[in-house]
């Protein structure tokens, strides 16, 4: 068991019967009465984020976990299939727990987070950028490049994003795991 001295970013408790992480805290000690944390949690089963404030020296218990390195192999039915880099194992995963799934692109490395005790996998961090092909989007016309207008693409995953006009069919991008968002072209 730990207490509120322990709170830190990226802290794994558990509260209320589920998993939170701490996503950022503020240690408070106004002139009267006592001291607090006041914390924004972020649910690792849900993704829901709270705001809960937890009084000085109160007990909290610390949830162990691990970050390990997978290999994205393929999806079906079953689920998306992940390869452990370094022991070979092989677990499916549903794709209620991937944030963004539709950029999952083949021999992709990404990180799961797992529960220690239980073995169970938590969330699923996808790199920050990925570098897909664009499969279709409409050809863009020449002098319509004034304003920052964008057009819909789909890319070799099937996600479908925005971009810009001069993007075409082939053209390799940069795209933005966070909020499913061109970044930039990438020369062959």
């Amino acid at each position: 068991m730990a207490n509120t001295s322990d709170i830190r970013n990226g802290l794994c408790i558990d509260y209320n019967h589920d998993i939170y992480s701490v996503v950022e805290f503020q240690h408070v000690k106004p002139g009267k009465g006592n001291a607090f944390v006041r914390t924004k949690l972020k649910s690792l089963t849900s993704g829901k984020v709270i705001d809960n404030t937890f009084p000085a020296g109160h007990k909290i218990s610390v949830v162990r976990v691990e970050r390990r390195k997978f290999q994205f192999l393929y999806s079906d039915d079953s689920g998306y299939h992940f390869m452990d880099n370094e022991t070979y194992d092989q677990i499916p995963i549903q794709e209620e727990l991937i944030e963004n799934a539709k950029l999952l692109k083949e021999g992709l490395q990404i990180e799961i987070l797992f529960h220690a005790e239980k073995e169970t996998p938590l969330t699923i961090d996808l790199p920050q950028y990925i570098e897909l092909e664009v499969t279709y989007t409409e050809p863009g016309v020449r002098g319509d490049t004034a304003t920052n207008a964008q057009k819909p693409a789909t890319l070799e995953t099937g996600a479908e994003i925005k971009v810009p006009l001069f993007i075409n069919v082939g053209d390799l991008i940069k795209v933005d795991s966070r909020n499913n968002s061109y970044v930039e072209r990438v020369k062959k």
